[in-house]
């Protein structure tokens, strides 16, 4: 068993680009969803997604889940749209 700071520290490690793009995370495990919710912030953003607990127990492995890098690489895009949005509204 592993604890949820333990497994955040992993995503980090696996998943540089988000410390690259100053998005903090946190994760906590849902019981109902028997699954880990990863939200994803930068400024007053957030996002959130899930990560299936064969998906964690794999990243604690080594294995890079490609669910959750393709779900980084989206936030990341979006939190950019976000900012060039509101740099050309203001």
């Amino acid at each position: 068993m592993y604890s949820m700071n333990a497994l955040q520290a992993k995503i980090s490690e696996m998943y540089p680009e988000i410390g690259e793009h100053h998005l903090s995370m946190s994760v906590d495990f849902s019981e109902k969803k028997n699954a880990y919710i990863l939200k994803f912030r930068r400024g007053a953003d957030e996002l959130t997604t899930h990560l299936e607990k064969h998906d964690a127990d794999e990243c604690m492995n080594g294995v890079k889940c490609v669910y959750l890098g393709v779900q980084v690489v989206q936030f990341i895009k979006n939190f950019e749209e976000r900012r060039e949005f509101e740099k050309k509204a203001a």
